[in-house]
């Protein structure tokens, strides 16, 4: 196991300015946001990247990943899926990630997926961060063809998740058997958006999101694993959980080459770290792409 990283600027990083293309690709509800970054001439590989719970496209990892990519020769395509941010809205109707279900984010993915390979990518190397990342990995499991993985923080998936987010004080915290009643009690009321609000992050849900967290819905990360035989880099900050993010027990199940690297003094987000851990990620793909 290799680390990455060191200790991070002061400042808040702010990655350079880049050029891109909007997209807005239709699905069966609200259409999927994002950009395409061209990275000049002929790329040397396409990354398509996910953000996480919570999240978007244009913050976060996935927004400070896509500079270091194009600067070295690797086009981009970032998006939001529907369930993007905790809670928002293109009209008068709730948006975000309260609302997710983990069938939508997989079918956010097969829709990006196809519009990555209708522009000729016959292979991208796909990234994603923490509920981003699993459901990439998932992705990849289901869809095989990509020629590599990126991992940043994926969770374990699977009703674990929320077991072991609420342990660590995320998401439900000590009161998941309360709320887990009161979604059930609004869900069979016909009330299946009302909002619930947990005392950890993200901190506000609907009952039916909170159930299909609490159900079989969300693929499981190790499950995914071994149907994974392209070349993964997963990695993780020191601060984090390992139960919760596991780096290494998803490279002894995976089908095939895992770099684990934990990035020393780095949290969830990377903050601090966010130049080298881009870097390193930039020039792992390269590596691996040859």
């Amino acid at each position: 196991m290799t680390a990455a990283g060191g200790p991070g600027p002061a400042a808040p990083y702010f990655p350079p300015p880049l050029r891109g293309e909007l997209l807005s690709l239709p699905s069966p509800t609200a259409p999927l946001d994002g950009m395409w970054f061209p990275a000049g001439g002929d790329p040397v590989a396409t990354a398509w990247l996910c953000h996480g719970n919570g999240s978007n496209f244009y913050t976060g990892p996935v927004r400070f990943l896509v500079p270091a990519l194009v600067d070295r020769g690797i086009e981009c395509c970032s998006f939001n899926r529907r369930g993007h941010e905790t809670l928002t809205t293109r009209s008068r109707a709730p948006e975000g990630n309260a609302y997710q279900t983990a069938e939508q984010a997989m079918e956010d993915n097969r829709i990006v997926g196809r519009y990555v390979a209708e522009r000729g990518v016959a292979g991208p190397v796909v990234v994603g961060h923490s509920n981003g990342g699993l459901f990439a990995a998932r992705h990849v499991a289901d869809h095989p063809g990509a020629r590599a993985l990126v991992l940043l923080s994926a969770h374990l998936g699977g009703p674990e998740m929320l077991q072991r987010g609420s342990a660590i004080g995320l998401l439900a915290r000590d009161r998941h058997e309360e709320l887990s009643a009161e979604a059930h009690r609004l869900v069979d009321a016909g009330r299946p958006d009302a909002l619930l609000l947990m005392p950890g992050w993200w901190y506000a849900v609907s009952a039916a999101t909170y159930l299909d967290m609490e159900g079989d819905a969300i693929p499981r990360l190790l499950v995914a694993a071994p149907r994974i035989r392209c070349p993964v880099l997963f990695l993780r900050g020191e601060q984090e959980d390992p139960s919760m993010y596991p780096a290494e027990a998803f490279a002894a199940a995976a089908g095939g080459a895992v770099d684990v690297r934990i990035v020393p003094g780095a949290d969830h987000f990377y903050g601090g770290h966010e130049e080298a851990v881009a870097g390193a990620v930039a020039e792992w793909i390269l590596g691996v792409l040859g």
